[in-house]
């Protein structure tokens, strides 16, 4: 399983390219972008902030579970954090698995469980101001 955070863009298909993933018959990969509009606001930007070793945990723990209930080969999660324009790429998942259905099946799981799981602080930039995205404040781990 790799698992990365960081800051600089990343470029999918060269991610995936890289890892020679023995016994694979299928690769999914997720790819989420910032959003360019939030209940009717225009947003210019998001804001990630985060723990590092807090979020490593999280993810690593994520990435497990799909890979033992879907038979996944091989795991990739990179997630960005910081200051992300309109339609810059957030986060990359990408599985490999020996048939489709559990690539298909592993990848959506991971992609769901980092919506409600992993500790990601984010605040959406807009010309009216900041919002934090509700349940996703630093304060909601108080």
């Amino acid at each position: 399983m790799i698992i990365r955070l960081q800051t600089a863009d990343f470029d999918p298909e060269r991610e995936a390219q890289a890892l020679n993933v023995k016994g694979a018959g299928a690769r999914v990969s997720f790819v989420g972008t910032v959003r360019d509009t939030a209940q009717d606001r225009r947003i210019e930007a998001l804001e990630i902030e985060h723990y590092p070793e807090m979020t490593r945990a999280e993810l690593a723990r994520i990435g497990a579970a799909a890979q033992t209930t879907h038979d996944l080969l091989e795991v990739l999660i990179i997630h960005r954090y910081g200051r992300l324009q309109s339609h810059e790429r957030i986060v990359l998942v990408t599985v490999w698995s020996a048939h489709r259905a559990g690539a298909f099946a592993g990848c959506q799981a991971i992609v769901d469980a980092l919506k409600t799981r992993a500790p990601f602080w984010k605040k959406e930039i807009s010309p009216e101001g900041t919002v934090w995205v509700p349940g996703q404040t630093p304060q909601d781990l108080r």
